[in-house]
Formats: C-alpha cells, sequence, structure tokens
C-alpha cells in the first residue's frame, strides 16, 4: 500500500478512519492542512509510574500489513501541560509506539517515543523548541525506526524498538495522533501523511 495524503482537499483518503475522532477537525484546502482540536482529559498511556490507564486519543489511520516508512509535519499551537501531536503505530491497547512533541508551560516542550508492550508504556525523552517538526517511523518485521528533524534538516533517530503482539507481517494501524491530557484548546495541524512501501 503506498498512501499520500497531502489535505489538499474536502475529502480524506477513504483508507484513512478516524479511533476516537476529535471534536472538531476541518481540512482546509487553502493551507493544505488538517487542523485537529483534541477534546480534554485525553492521552494514550498504560499504567508505568503514574499508574492510569489512557486510551482516548484521537488517531486517524489506516491498516498496513507491510513494511513501511511513515511520515508527517505538524505544526503545534498548544496551550496546556502535555499538549501532544505527532505518529502512532497500534496493535492493540497494550501494544503500541507514538512518537510526538509534548508542550511543557513553564520550560521547553519535548520530543518523546512512547513504546507500550503487555500494557505498559516507557517514555524516552530529549528538549526541543519549535512550533513545527517533521516525524517519521519505518517499519521492518516487528522492529520500529523513530526519527525527527526540524524542516529540511537532516533525519535525527529518536528510538529503535520492538513490539511483542507483532510477527512482523500482521496488519498494524498507522497514522497521525493528537491528545489533550488536561484540558481543550490544543490546535494541531498536519501538513501531510504518508506511508509507502520500504525500500
Amino acid at each position: 500500500m503506498s498512501l499520500r495524503e497531502g489535505f489538499d482537499r474536502a475529502e480524506l483518503d477513504p483508507r484513512l478512519k478516524w479511533m476516537n475522532p476529535p471534536p472538531i477537525w476541518t481540512v482546509e484546502e487553502s493551507e493544505s492542512v488538517l487542523v485537529v482540536q483534541p477534546a480534554g482529559s485525553t492521552d494514550f498511556w498504560q499504567k508505568t509510574h503514574y499508574g492510569f490507564r489512557a486510551d482516548n486519543g484521537c488517531f486517524l489511520c489506516a491498516g498496513v500489513d507491510h513494511d513501511f516508512r511513515m511520515g508527517t509535519r505538524v505544526r503545534l499551537y498548544p496551550r496546556h501541560q502535555y499538549d501532544q501531536a505527532g505518529l502512532m503505530v497500534r496493535i492493540s491497547a497494550d501494544c503500541w509506539i507514538k512518537s510526538s512533541f509534548e508542550f511543557e508551560t513553564d520550560q521547553p516542550g519535548v520530543l518523546g517515543a512512547v513504546v507500550t508492550n503487555r500494557g505498559y508504556s516507557d517514555w524516552s525523552t530529549q528538549g526541543f523548541q519549535g512550533d513545527t517538526i517533521d516525524f517519521r517511523i519505518d517499519r521492518a518485521g516487528a522492529d520500529y525506526l523513530v526519527y525527527w528533524r526540524e524542516p529540511e534538516k537532516p533525519w535525527q533517530q529518536l528510538r529503535m524498538c520492538h513490539l511483542h503482539e507483532d510477527d512482523g507481517k500482521m496488519p498494524v494501524l498507522a497514522g497521525l495522533y493528537a491528545c489533550c491530557p488536561k484540558q481543550a484548546g490544543f490546535i494541531a495541524k498536519f501538513e501531510h501523511l504518508t506511508i509507502d512501501p520500504a525500500a
């Protein structure tokens, strides 16, 4: 499968479906962006350290059953702590990856990669200052490589990981996600979503 959604027309590629659709979303054809405004108290996280479970973030995704390279560019307009947007690959509520920018109110924001296996999430971070960022996730069997960059700059690896429920051939859900773990008000503008077979 090859999917190249440029958000330049009102209708989304029919292979893309919402899981937990946001209360407000639209395609702004004049800018060629998908505008997403998640509800408050939405997140993806499983148990580790904080103890809570959240599986209600908004996720626009397609099923993919082969190795792929997925990418997006997102512009961020955060308001509250932990507002976040980026890419996600999902097998189940207990097994997934998300990579995003997360906003902090009193310090620089962070790039994060959360990997969830057997119902427990981990979280690796590094600092980032900016409002526009490219994300990329490459699937190689059951293994995943997560990258980021500032627009037009070289890619930098953020994470290498394995999804334990993945047998390397099974279908996964892949696409864009956004959450507001605290209050609503965050706006994310996605400039594209591409999913191409791995070279």
